[in-house]
């Protein structure tokens, strides 16, 4: 198995991790702008120190970093931001599920992106891949009152697209920016874009929680316990996402990432003993096909 795919896996089993630590910190009494910022508050020296490593052991120096790569980072690191904030926000909504699905959508738009902004178009037989693997996320994203209209069209809805574009943006911000750092070794690629764009979005969102949520700071690193497993998940996680992104087209990274969506279902079955139902079954193969096509087209 490729390693793009071993580190897209892993990292999606990670960010499963993390949304659920991440919600629990809604519970505890922090803001959505102060969950957000759990993300990165601790990622950045465990990025750092993971560079400072490489260096070390490796041999390597630090490359310039132009400012296309700043452009990429800066662009990626600000929606990733923003979807974060929507998807948080989506757990106070009780069409929840709704919102979930639509950030799914992602996939697609993320295809998009890499031809436009990358010039890494995906192939015919790699767009089919894609679609069945968004069906297969729809089925498993369905509410438990079905697609009603009335309940589609709302506030979840909204959150969820913008989530999924946002997303698909960041995702593009990353792989520009990790094709722009001057080093074949794709880890070490990985961690020092890693490294730049946590610095980043934690200084962008000290300034936002300072300007617009006065205390929430306090409160966040008064709750540093709850809050140092989420920035180790999110660190973890997001160092197999840009491993991936150093390796392979983002559009197929995101595509196999979807592979979240089974271990929930399987969590629930293995863990919980909830017998999934028929649509589910149905679902979890369209998206296990699409992932297995995805591998063997890249």
């Amino acid at each position: 198995m490729e390693l793009w795919v071993i580190a897209t896996i892993a990292a999606a089993a990670v960010q499963t991790i993390r949304f659920m630590l991440q919600k629990r910190l809604k519970g505890l009494g922090l803001s959505t702008g102060g969950a957000t910022f759990s993300r990165f508050l601790f990622a950045v020296p465990l990025a750092c120190a993971g560079v400072a490593v490489l260096m070390a052991t490796r041999g390597y120096a630090l490359p310039p970093l132009g400012p296309v790569f700043w452009g990429f980072a800066a662009a990626g690191g600000v929606a990733q931001i923003i979807a974060t904030f929507c998807t948080v926000a989506l757990f106070s909504e009780r069409s929840f599920a709704v919102g979930i699905a639509f950030t799914k959508t992602e996939t697609v738009q993320v295809a998009l992106f890499s031809a436009v902004f990358l010039a890494e178009a995906v192939s015919g037989m790699g767009i089919v891949a894609i679609l069945i693997g968004l069906a297969g996320v729809l089925l498993l994203s369905r509410p438990p009152e079905g697609w009603v209209a009335g309940k589609i069209f709302n506030r979840a809805t909204v959150l969820g697209l913008m989530a999924g574009a946002l997303f698909g943006a960041s995702a593009i911000g990353y792989r520009g920016a990790t094709l722009e750092v001057a080093n074949a070794d794709p880890l070490f690629r990985a961690l020092l874009t890693l490294a730049c764009v946590t610095a980043f979005q934690t200084f962008v969102m000290v300034l936002w929680l300072r300007w617009r949520e006065a205390g929430e700071l306090t409160r966040v690193l008064a709750a540093w316990r709850a809050v140092l497993p989420v920035g180790v998940t999110g660190v973890l996680g997001s160092l197999g996402w840009f491993t991936a992104f150093a390796l392979q087209n983002a559009a197929y990274v995101r595509s196999v990432g979807q592979v979240e969506l089974i271990f929930s279902i399987l969590v629930s079955m293995l863990v919980f003993g909830e017998k999934p139902k028929p649509r589910e079954v149905v679902g979890m193969g369209l998206l296990a096909l699409s992932i297995i096509l995805i591998v063997a087209l890249a």
